[in-house]
């Protein structure tokens, strides 16, 4: 589960983690009240599951009630990388001296915990590593230790943060890693951590993702009322059917069967992309073993829900469950959905078990829409072509 920024303060705040006051606003008029409340300078900024906010326009200053009335009435309803802003979060604004970044994740290839601070905060950590390695600090951490006050001292001083910043920073990083262990989160993200001119380091942004097979170890009530627009919306649409969907920021829509295929899917399409026209993966949805009609309609009405989506992929090698009934499964969605979403190409790869008499079963029903390619590379290369014309 991802939190929304105002969310992941909560949590933050919980555990001593120092963040600028705030109030959350679904309207300009809430937007008035708290900046009132705040009694100073604000920033408006949209409450949405996904990056680059600032370039789209969704974090705004507003020095006072009226103009964080009129930024809100901009911001609330803007679109941002098909995420829909329904709720704002009016902070009391904070000038930065230095800004940092700090975040722990879980390190699934080496089966253990990831810190990474660094001395430049406010820009893509991707960035910061390719252009200035020295700046980030990688370390990986003992889940039986955690990261006490030494540990964090020393990522602080391995970042080459300033010396006179180091005891509030490792406070900061002790705390943040309550967060990642004692509410069960896959990954805790601050950037940026702000250094004010008083010596002040507060988090001036957030972002978690909590484990769901913890949940039952948890109250998260209060994080299932928050809006369900845009992504979020899709991605509890696809829970409630049962599908694992995860929401990207591409155009070619991604079916397949098995998340290690689905994973290798998503890499050769944004690799065929690169040479057509910068198309990318737009989400992730494994439908797991069973391809039933109403499994593969349910997986296409949500694909296809997405108005960023171009072109969808369906990539499926047939083992427990046999191609045919993946085809007739495909067959029988396109009927049940009829014209309802239907606009776009959809490119189908089957292989493995009972592949011929899949793809004879396409074959036959030879519906407008649909591609039948012999291999995973040579059908992302279409889809992405697709996607991107």
């Amino acid at each position: 589960m991802d939190l929304y920024e105002y969310q992941a303060k909560q949590l933050f705040a919980r555990h001593g983690v120092p963040v600028p006051p705030g109030r959350v606003a679904a309207t300009p008029e809430e937007a008035r009240s708290a900046a009132t409340e705040l009694a100073g300078p604000t920033v408006i900024k949209a409450q949405v599951k996904t990056g680059g906010r600032g370039k789209a326009g969704g974090v705004r200053p507003a020095p006072g009630p009226a103009s964080a009335h009129t930024e809100a009435a901009k911001v609330l309803g803007m679109d941002i990388k098909g995420h829909t802003a329904e709720t704002v979060l009016v902070e009391r604004a904070t000038v930065a001296f230095e800004e940092y970044y700090a975040a722990y994740l879980v390190d699934r290839a080496n089966k253990t915990f990831l810190a990474m601070v660094s001395s430049e905060g406010g820009m893509d950590i991707e960035e910061v590593a390719a252009t200035r390695p020295e700046a980030l600090a990688m370390m990986p951490v003992d889940p039986a230790r955690g990261v006490d006050a030494e540990t964090a001292g020393l990522l602080a001083a391995r970042a080459g943060l300033p010396a006179e910043v180091h005891a509030a920073v490792a406070d900061v990083l002790v705390r943040l890693w309550r967060v990642m262990a004692e509410e069960d989160a896959l990954l805790v993200e601050v950037n940026p951590l702000a250094c004010t001119q008083d010596g002040r380091v507060l988090a001036l942004d957030g972002k978690v993702t909590l484990d769901d097979n913890a949940a039952f170890r948890h109250d998260r009530d209060a994080f299932a009322d928050a809006p369900a627009g845009g992504s979020a919306g899709l991605e509890a649409r696809a829970a409630s059917r049962g599908l694992n969907y995860v929401k990207l920021d591409g155009e070619v829509g991604v079916i397949g069967n098995g998340a290690g295929l689905v994973m290798s899917t998503l890499d050769v399409v944004a690799y065929a992309g690169e040479s057509a026209g910068g198309a990318r993966p737009a989400n992730f949805l494994d439908i797991g073993g069973g391809a039933s009609a109403q499994v593969m309609a349910d997986a296409l009405e949500i694909v296809l829900s997405d108005p960023d989506v171009r072109a969808v992929l369906v990539n499926v090698f047939g083992g427990i469950t046999a191609c045919d009934a993946v085809a007739n499964g495909i067959v029988s969605a396109l009927e049940m959905l009829g014209d309802r979403g239907l606009r776009h190409p959809i490119v189908v790869r089957l292989d493995g078990n009972n592949a011929e008499a899949g793809l004879a079963v396409l074959d036959a029903a030879r519906h407008p829409l649909v591609r039948v390619v012999p291999t995973m590379d040579a059908a992302a290369e279409l889809a992405a072509r697709l996607a991107a014309a």
